[in-house]
C-alpha cells in the first residue's frame, strides 16, 4: 500500500498549533483534538505525520528551538555589535510576553517541568537548551574579542548564567504579571556583571 503524500505545510501548521496549545494549556492539558481542530486535520491524518503525542512533543521542541535560533541570528545579524544583538533578541521576547499578557512564558522551560517521564523529550530539551546556550556563547565570545564583555570569565559560563537567570525571571514575570524581572535580569547582567 502506498504511503500517503505528506504536506510540509500541514506538518508546520500542526507544529505551530501545538506550540500555541502547549503554551496555553500545557502538554498534558492539550489533547490531540484541540490541536487538530485548530488546523482542520482529521485525527487519522495526524498519524501520517507523528506516530504519537510524544513524538509530536519532541518535534514541537525542535521546531520551537529552531525558530528561536532563527530569531537570535536575526537579532545578531541586524545589530551593530553582539551585546546590542543579544539585547534585541531578549527585548523581542519581552515584547512577545507583553503581547501574550504574560501567559505562556518559555515553552522549553514549561515542557521541562511537564515531560520528566519522557527520555526522548528530555534529550530534545537538553539539545535545545544547549544550542540556545551555544548561540548566546558565540555572541558573548565575539563581544569579549571586541572588549565589551569581561574576559576573565569564560563565555560559556556567562551564557549559562544569562539563560538560567532569564528563565528564572520568566517565572517571576508570570507570577507578578510584569516584565520588570526580565528587564532587571538584562540590566544586571548585560549592563552590569558582564561588563569589563
Amino acid at each position: 500500500m502506498a504511503r500517503p503524500r505528506l504536506s510540509e505545510g500541514t506538518r508546520v501548521r500542526l507544529l505551530e498549533a501545538s506550540v500555541s496549545a502547549f503554551l496555553e494549556h500545557g502538554y498534558h492539558g492539550t489533547g490531540l483534538k484541540r490541536v487538530l481542530d485548530r488546523v482542520d486535520v482529521p485525527k487519522g491524518s495526524f498519524y501520517n505525520y507523528f506516530a504519537s503525542k510524544e513524538e509530536l512533543g519532541v518535534a514541537v521542541i525542535q521546531h520551537y528551538a529552531a525558530r528561536s535560533a532563527e530569531d537570535l541570528t536575526d537579532a545578531l545579524d541586524g545589530a551593530p555589535d553582539p551585546l546590542t544583538g543579544l539585547r534585541t533578541f531578549f527585548q523581542r521576547q519581552i515584547r512577545d510576553f507583553v503581547a501574550a499578557e504574560y501567559a505562556g512564558g518559555c515553552l522549553l522551560a514549561n515542557l521541562a517541568g511537564e515531560l520528566d517521564g519522557s527520555e526522548a523529550s528530555r534529550l530534545a530539551l537538553a539539545t535545545a537548551f544547549r544550542e540556545w546556550r551555544d548561540g548566546v556563547r558565540d555572541a558573548l565570545e565575539e563581544a569579549q574579542r571586541l572588549g565589551s564583555v569581561r574576559g576573565d570569565v569564560e563565555a560559556t559560563e556567562l551564557a549559562d548564567m544569562l539563560i538560567e537567570a532569564w528563565e528564572g525571571a520568566v517565572i517571576r514575570m508570570k507570577i507578578d504579571q510584569t516584565v520588570a524581572p526580565l528587564e532587571r535580569c538584562l540590566e544586571r547582567l548585560l549592563d552590569g556583571y558582564f561588563r569589563p
